[in-house]
């Protein structure tokens, strides 16, 4: 080997592992930069205009002239006292407004799509026009959800249908965003059956979402798109439908995700940045200083880094966080060579999963789709890691000969039982100190 090249290898091999220690530094200054919302004092409640939580009324009238007064008096907070209230249509944000739905209260929104006008919205990483999200804040800023009320998108039944019909339709948004369809011709909604999210901050910043409880999304159930400084804590879930991840933070940035307890039909947490061409034109706006801590996680995946992150994902902090319940995966990194973009500086730890199928696993060839542009995986670190049981495989790191994954650090790792113990293809500078997956070897005694 040539004595330069060795040198410069011992050098980089050092100055990685030198990072392995979680970076509490980086995360205190993301926090630090997050702000909370500044609601007005005013208060406005809507039983005072007219609503009824008989679970039957129509209420959105109500909830309309509510959100129109808070803006007259340049922002306050709506209350939701104790009852079932019905809305045949979404709720638009203005700026300066908290929703507050106190205990005891639901909001149930109606299922019939006719009630949900089309606005600029995104699906499955691509922008277009859709069916309004059950609430939606566009360009606002100072807003909150909060309470200990519930939020039911009565995703279960006549949206539960449009999954097998929105093969078309997502095709043709994916083409449109491949060739690079002019946005204003992006219609969707009647006739595409591509199904709302359930609340969406938009081109959104200082977010607040807080003790609330969200069930039966139609979709996504919480979606920051190109947002930043949002809070969300304290909130739990019991939304089973398809596609039901719990939180999407998209092209957002300085995002604080604590004390959530998860139980979602997909992923708990999925981070995007877009899919393919358009988000590789997006290159300016990653996903980016994402924070997730103390949260406890049940239904298909814990955390998730794509499949659509084609700007890239970067500066993700993820601590102090176990399973409640079933995971397929509990760390996802999943990217193919459709995507490009990258995902970089990624730092897991103090995790406790229960049963899983797959502990860690990191792909970049995810469903084996796409040519042209591979991304780039580094410098990704994963310690203090236990978990019981893998019933498939404890590690999978999946790279491509001509772009490996790259800089690579475990430690302190314990599977206790696992069927496929590493799998590792295409990956260069890995790490590994006190793995063990699998029954420990033991020290053999001395020959008697």
């Amino acid at each position: 080997m040539n004595l330069k090249y060795l040198i410069f290898l011992l050098i980089s091999t050092f100055s990685f592992a030198q990072k392995e220690k979680f970076p509490s530094e980086r995360v205190d200054s993301i926090i630090k930069r997050i702000q909370l919302p500044i609601i007005p004092a005013y208060q406005v409640n809507v039983v005072k205009l007219g609503a009824k939580g008989d679970s039957v009324s129509n209420n959105k009238p109500a909830f309309d002239k509510a959100m129109a007064l808070c803006k007259k008096n340049n922002g306050g907070t709506i209350i939701v006292p104790k009852g079932t209230y019905k809305l045949n249509g979404p709720i638009h944000f203005e700026s300066n407004i908290n929703l507050k739905i106190e205990k005891g209260a639901k909001i149930k929104f109606s299922d019939n799509p006719k009630d949900y006008p089309m606005v600029l919205t995104s699906w499955e990483g691509t922008m277009l026009y859709n069916y309004s999200p059950l609430i939606y804040a566009y360009e606002c800023s100072n807003i909150a959800i909060t309470g200990e009320g519930t939020i039911d998108g009565e995703g279960g039944n006549v949206w539960k249908s449009f999954k097998k019909k929105e093969e078309a339709g997502k095709n043709r948004s994916r083409d449109m965003n491949h060739n690079n369809v002019a946005l204003t011709e992006r219609k969707f909604g009647d006739g595409y059956f591509l199904r709302p999210q359930m609340i969406q901050f938009f081109n959104c910043k200082n977010i607040l979402v807080e003790n609330i409880r969200i069930e039966n999304s139609p979709f996504w159930c919480l979606h920051l798109l190109k947002s930043q400084s949002v809070t969300i804590r304290g909130i739990s879930y019991k939304s089973l439908n398809f596609n039901n991840d719990g939180i999407d933070p998209e092209y957002s940035k300085d995002v604080l995700i604590e004390n959530v307890a998860f139980n979602n039909g997909d992923d708990n947490v999925a981070i995007k940045a877009g899919r393919d061409h358009e988000g590789r034109a997006n290159a300016k706006t990653p996903s980016e200083n994402i924070v997730i801590r103390n949260c406890n996680f049940k239904g298909l995946h814990g955390v998730v880094i794509g499949s659509e992150m084609s700007a890239g994902v970067q500066n993700v902090f993820v601590e102090n966080c176990k399973t409640i319940g079933y995971l397929k995966r509990g760390i996802y990194l999943k990217t193919n060579a459709d995507r490009g973009g990258f995902i970089k500086n990624v730092f897991v730890r103090n995790i406790a999963l229960d049963e899983v199928e797959d502990c860690l696993y990191i792909t970049a060839n995810y469903h084996g789709e796409g040519k042209g542009y591979q991304s780039e995986i580094s410098n990704i670190y994963f310690s203090d890691i236990s978990r019981n049981k893998a019933s498939e495989s404890g590690i999978v790191i999946q790279g491509f000969s001509d772009k490996k994954i790259q800089n690579l650090f475990f430690k302190n790792i314990e599977i206790k039982e696992a069927k496929n113990a590493l799998s590792n293809e295409n990956a260069e500078n890995v790490l590994m100190t006190d793995v063990f997956i699998g029954k420990r070897a033991t020290v053999p005694s001395a020959a008697k």
